[in-house]
């Protein structure tokens, strides 16, 4: 006799083994309605726009899938919302027998199979077993460090302040918008979010951005809470557009300066729920950009921004992590003149170890030793050379200012080498 889906869910439930559950989806993954039943539940995609399901509490005849299918399609659709969502709902629970509704059909609707599986589970058994059917894995644009990519940080680019708040991903889908975390999951707690997206002139598009709040702790604390959130006060902070047939194939055909051009259009229709992400266009080839680019650095931490965000001008967007974002930690720039030069240990025996500096910058007096940011060859260059380096400035970049509790010193957090300031000792520009 052929096992039941919600038997299948009920055997997953009964054990934790991360190898017993792939037996088990192994054992029945090419059995269809078992395939639709775990593509329904686990597209992140696919939503009924119900958020109360009850239970069954008494048995029914029995629901057939094709039957269940059907209604859930209209659901899927919103050919049925509101009370026409919850008859249609009732109907299907007293169709169905308590274990059959409670244990998988009610599960689908509530977009949760309780029993430990996920899309990528499912996906890897499927994989291993050259089966065709996969369950779409959500994903969005994730940026790199920039710090370790330098040399990609050229030429016309996009700078955004990068806020501190709560990634999502906002699509409209006939004509009601729904909420994605950056892994897919969705916030149901920003209704007034919701309803300010839910217009027909955003329908069909992807809106990404970060949920703001005047208190960030606070925002996380009621994020993810399943009654009584209190989120009056959040915003939707948008820093990229893009239409859903784009979104869902992995990559836009309009660039980033395009993208957010048309952004800016949108935002005329925007309430004061949804703000845009303040940025400028600098040219990282010039000097004059690169002043701009420290002038915002300086300003990300005067306003406590989580960083800046450095996009070229002619990137795309790309659903998964791409160079064409680059995040930057906002950071501190002081220049200090050598005092001495300290042999490394270690492999670095017999070449510089840290330079030793002081010095003021901006009315603190700085004391403190710098030994990241160097190659080994610069190691090498500078031993060899230390006793025409004393007195010269360099330039640091550390994370931020400290002060040294025996002294009125400042010293710096994470410091690490730059540059060298100038060609003669003791000159700064």
């Amino acid at each position: 006799m052929t096992i039941k889906p919600w038997e299948i869910i009920q055997e997953l439930e009964s054990n934790n083994s991360r190898l017993f559950k792939e037996s088990v989806i192994e054992m029945h993954l090419e059995d269809k309605i078992f395939q639709e039943g775990l593509s329904m539940c686990l597209d992140p995609l696919v939503t009924f726009g119900v958020k109360q399901v009850p239970e069954c509490k008494s048995d029914g005849p029995g629901l057939d899938w094709d039957e269940f299918q059907n209604a859930a399609s209209l659901l899927i659709k919103r050919d049925k919302t509101g009370h026409a969502a919850r008859d249609l709902i009732i109907k299907l629970i007293e169709s169905s027998s308590i274990i059959q509704w409670n244990d998988w059909y009610r599960r689908i609707l509530i977009k949760d199979l309780r029993c430990g599986v996920s899309e990528k589970t499912v996906n890897n058994v499927a994989k291993k077993n050259s089966l065709k059917f996969r369950i779409p894995i959500f994903s969005c644009m994730l940026a790199h460090d920039g710090a370790k990519h330098p040399k990609k940080i050229k030429g016309d680019c996009l700078v955004e302040y990068k806020y501190d708040g709560v990634r999502v991903i906002g699509i409209v889908k006939n004509g009601q918008a729904i909420l994605y975390s950056r892994n897919g999951k969705i916030f149901s707690n920003f209704p007034h979010i919701e309803e300010a997206l839910s217009k027909p002139e955003y329908n069909g598009l992807v809106f990404d951005g970060e949920i703001m709040s005047d208190d960030f702790q606070a925002l996380m604390k009621q994020v993810y809470r399943k009654s009584g959130a209190k989120t009056d006060d959040a915003y939707l902070a948008l820093f990229d557009i893009l239409p859903f047939k784009e979104f869902n194939t992995g990559k836009s055909k309009l660039n980033t300066i395009e993208r957010k051009e048309q952004l800016n259009k949108l935002s005329k229709t925007f309430d004061s729920s949804i703000k845009l992400v303040d940025y400028e266009i600098i040219n990282f080839d010039q000097e004059i950009g690169q002043q701009k680019f420290s002038d915002m650095n300086k300003e990300a931490l005067d306003k406590g921004f989580e960083g800046l965000m450095i996009k070229p001008n002619d990137n795309f967007y790309e659903c998964k992590r791409s160079h064409a974002w680059l995040k930057i930690k906002p950071f501190i720039e002081v220049t200090l003149k050598i005092i001495d030069i300290q042999e490394g240990s270690g492999k670095h025996e017999g070449k510089l170890g840290a330079f030793f500096v002081e010095g003021k910058d901006d009315g603190k007096f700085f004391s403190l030793s710098v030994g990241s940011g160097l190659t080994d060859s610069e190691r090498e260059k500078f031993w060899t050379a230390k006793d025409r380096l004393i007195g010269r400035m360099i330039e640091i970049r550390a994370d931020a200012i400290t002060q040294s509790i025996e002294s009125e010193n400042y010293s710096l957090r994470f410091p690490r080498f730059k540059n060298f300031r100038g060609f003669d000792e003791d000159e700064k520009i």
